[in-house]
């Protein structure tokens, strides 16, 4: 199915969810929100239709959009039983929540991202769930590296990848299946709701699996230095302030934060090297950042510790 088929049908399922939701639908056009092989996302009003990647699997999907339901003050709660059929792609509703502003790094929600992570982590899974899909989507990010073929900027990362245990690479279990994992934390994953307080979105890769995967992001941040020192500093003692399990509760963080992070360096390395290599452009200084941690990351063996303080 074509992107041009499916927007207009993603469109008219999200209109017809909002009316039902309010029948004095304040109509306007439907606006994209999203539009990538992974994920099409498309608002009316109030009312968020979203068409997961053609290869979710209906049954994880339908458990992942179980537990969301189940921790409201965690995740936006989805709308309706389930996931719906369009053409063949998986979509699920919801209610529309404010994302956080690209263009104000200073309102950045931190402390919000920290504790919303903390809760989770805490949480028993109210449902059986599948492995948090971190570590696949570093490998998958590798692969299509490893498909470009000959490129320059790609032998540190894969050497950094090489050095990371197989958990990691999602080539084994992971050592930790305990804790409920967003997957795929960043700031991008948060909304704020009209009363002002913040929850995370995003299902597709939730599941039980190292919680220090979900620190990962600001942390790689951090250590590439692309995250300020202070705002490292807010996240983590927030996350700690609420009680999160994935970190000691003071001390040294990195022990346990340091193969996950070095996992997400090499992931974004990898995406940032394709992306120049589809633009036909040699990497900018911030994804060079990125490449030069690999190099350093390759000659430094991982920290090996626990995966959880539990």
């Amino acid at each position: 199915m074509t992107a041009d088929a499916l927007l207009p049908g993603l469109a008219a399922r999200a209109r017809a969810v909002a009316h039902a939701r309010t029948p004095a639908c304040p109509c306007g056009a439907a606006g994209t929100l999203a539009d990538r092989p992974d994920g099409t996302v498309v608002r009316h009003a109030d009312t968020v239709a979203k068409a997961h990647a053609p290869d979710a699997d209906p049954a994880e999907l339908a458990r992942r959009l179980a537990a969301a339901a189940h921790l409201p003050d965690v995740f936006l709660p989805p709308l309706g039983p389930g996931p719906a059929d369009l053409h063949g792609r998986l979509v699920t509703f919801w209610p529309y929540g404010v994302p956080v502003d690209p263009d104000d790094p200073d309102a950045a929600p931190w402390e919000a991202a920290a504790a919303l992570l903390a809760r989770l982590h805490r949480a028993p899974a109210p449902v059986p769930l599948p492995a948090m899909r971190g570590p696949a989507k570093a490998a998958r990010a590798v692969a299509r590296l490893r498909a470009l073929g000959p490129v320059p900027a790609a032998a540190p990362v894969l050497r950094a990848w090489a050095a990371l245990p197989p958990w990691a690479r999602a080539e084994a279990p992971m050592p930790d299946r305990a804790a409920l994992c967003h997957g795929d934390l960043h700031l991008g994953q948060l909304v704020r709701l009209p009363g002002g307080s913040w929850r995370l979105i995003d299902v597709d890769d939730l599941g039980v699996g190292v919680p220090a995967w979900d620190l990962a992001r600001p942390a790689a941040w951090y250590a590439c230095g692309l995250l300020p020192g202070e705002e490292w500093g807010r996240f983590l003692a927030s996350y700690r302030a609420a009680g999160g399990p994935a970190v000691p509760g003071d001390g040294d963080p990195w022990a346990v934060l340091d193969v996950p992070a070095r996992a997400l360096t090499v992931q974004t390395a990898a995406r940032v090297i394709a992306r120049a290599a589809a633009d036909g452009r040699p990497p900018d200084e911030v994804e060079q950042s990125v490449i030069d941690a690999c190099a350093r990351m390759a000659a430094v063996p991982p920290r090996a510790a626990h995966t959880s303080t539990d």
